[in-house]
């Protein structure tokens, strides 16, 4: 739907007035302590010129227009000037090192939880911020366990980008699913079958489902997720005595590294998949190209359909939870998409962190939380009964306000209006925080490891490296082996050696 900017301007001009008001409010304190008792004592009355702000986030879609709508009604509700600088998702981390390096930072960093971004918080670069959660009543209204899966050393060096933890699911074509006469695999032996059906079935480079180069990375690897509907363990293992096994040393994990290997050697998978992109992967995924995303969340089944549809006018999407021979199991995931840190090199003192955290705090309002999870009343949704909000444009909402809800601070679950969507959208709502339940726990998620912080990219590399040349038939078995005894040498026993004493020392 085009729009001109009259058009624009008119639909927003409902919140942004609320946003003027309420932008002075105090949203750094506590709902029960409205009083200039909960400031520090040396704060000065609030100046209303805006906050300038600088922010660094990955791109997600397009990239926004500088001065457009959304953003504009952010900074009017939260008075703030905001700067951001989109950064292409596959070169993330790498451009974040380099700004590092180069001390060339914004006042807001999103990081991930890697070993360069753990050793920059060791060595004092970024504010810890854990005493101040507390004055900010919507952060400090978030569940602890968000938190505590961020900390380094037992400190906070940041606000993180609120995930459920139990999102992973396997988002699939129903209708050739259906066509096939075909279910949902649980079994290894089912995931190739069904691969191979749904290859010969719809034809030459048509794949019952497809990989990216980040397949096997951080959390959202796909070898652990399939390992761990297995039985597996989730990145590592910890048995009754405090050993601990990293996932690729476990017979689930080397099943399934078994399985990609068969289904490329045969052509039923991607032979591009070492070098494709993710963006990529999921146009061909969204053309037809493949049957089954593994590398989903629940909630983007419904963003899938009212795309596909457009290209594939008959794709009827649908989608399940993660499962294997004893039932639904969903590799954990840490509860965040990273973290929001505050340079010490570009945020001075305190105050300046005050005014980021209270920036941040006004983003879980509900007026910001509608924006970011619902878009504009009359533009990307309407009211409809019982307190629900139904889409109205969902397409435009993806494009212009998705990459804001993605990047910033907001939770399904907080001061967000229930969706009275379609049936698929509903599902995958009350599927992602019901996947709690059977999420497994990466045990070593938080804990110290002097190897790791120094080496933990290199080691994380090596193997990943490894599992992509037994999967394309560079090495066999034999070789496979070596690569773990490499690994083991270059400090992987190390590693778990410092797990294990960390997480005795924790458990005292």
């Amino acid at each position: 739907m085009n729009r001109t900017p009259r058009q624009w301007f008119a639909a927003v001009g409902t919140i942004t007035m609320a946003m003027g008001v309420l932008a002075g409010c105090g949203g750094d304190q506590p709902a029960s302590k409205k009083t200039d008792a909960a400031k520090p004592a040396d704060t000065k009355p609030a100046d209303t010129k805006p906050v300038e702000i600088s922010i660094v986030m990955p791109q997600v879609g397009d990239i926004p227009a500088k001065g457009n709508t959304i953003e504009q009604a952010i900074e009017k509700y939260t008075n703030t000037k905001l700067s951001i600088q989109w950064v292409p998702n596959s070169t993330y981390d790498e451009k974040i090192n380099v700004m590092i390096a180069s001390n060339e930072l914004p006042k807001i960093l999103k990081v991930n939880y890697v070993p360069t971004i753990i050793n920059t918080a060791q060595s004092d670069q970024f504010w810890e911020i854990g005493s101040y959660l507390k004055d900010y009543k919507n952060l400090a209204a978030q569940n602890a366990q968000y938190y505590e899966n961020i900390k380094i050393d037992g400190k906070l060096y940041g606000i993180p980008n609120y995930r459920e933890i139990g999102r992973p699911a396997v988002i699939y074509r129903k209708d050739l699913m259906d066509a096939a006469g075909l279910k949902m695999p649980k079994t290894l032996d089912e995931w190739y079958n069904v691969v191979k059906t749904l290859s010969e079935k719809n034809g030459k480079d048509t794949y019952g489902f497809m990989l990216d180069k980040k397949y096997n990375d951080g959390a959202n690897s796909v070898l652990s997720r399939l390992s761990v509907s297995q039985g597996g363990v989730n990145k590592w293992g910890v048995d009754g005595s405090g050993k601990f096994t990293p996932e690729f040393l476990t017979p689930q994990f080397v099943d399934t590294l078994k399985l990609f290997r068969k289904l490329y050697s045969e052509k039923l998978i991607n032979q591009d998949f070492p070098a494709l992109d993710a963006t990529e992967m999921d146009k061909q995924f969204e053309s037809g190209r493949a049957v089954i995303k593994i590398n989903g969340v629940a909630t983007n089944a419904a963003n899938i359909q009212d795309r596909i549809v457009k290209v594939v006018s008959t794709a009827q999407m649908d989608i399940t939870s993660w499962e294997g021979p004893s039932g639904p199991r969903i590799s954990g995931q840490s509860g965040n998409n990273g973290f929001l840190a505050f340079p010490k090199s570009t945020v001075k003192n305190e105050a300046e962190v005050r005014q980021l955290l209270s920036f941040l705090d006004k983003l879980l309002d509900k007026d910001m939380s509608l924006l970011q999870k619902r878009g504009i009343e009359g533009v990307h949704h309407k009211k409809a009964d019982n307190g629900f909000v139904e889409w109205t444009d969902l397409t435009a909402f993806n494009r212009e306000v998705k990459p804001y809800r993605d990047n910033l601070i907001n939770f399904e679950t907080y001061n967000v209006p229930p969706l009275k969507d379609t049936e698929l959208a509903m599902k995958g709502y009350k599927m992602e925080p019901e996947g709690l339940k059977y999420a497994i726990a990466n045990p070593a998620l938080t804990l110290s490891s002097k190897t790791y912080s120094e080496r933990g990219k290199e080691l994380d590399t090596q193997i990943a490296d490894a599992q992509t040349k037994y999967i394309v038939g560079k090495i066999d078995d034999a070789g496979w082996a070596d690569e773990v005894a490499k690994w083991r040498k270059a400090g992987g026993d190390s590693l778990i050696k410092e797990y294990e004493e960390a997480f005795a020392k924790n458990k005292k």
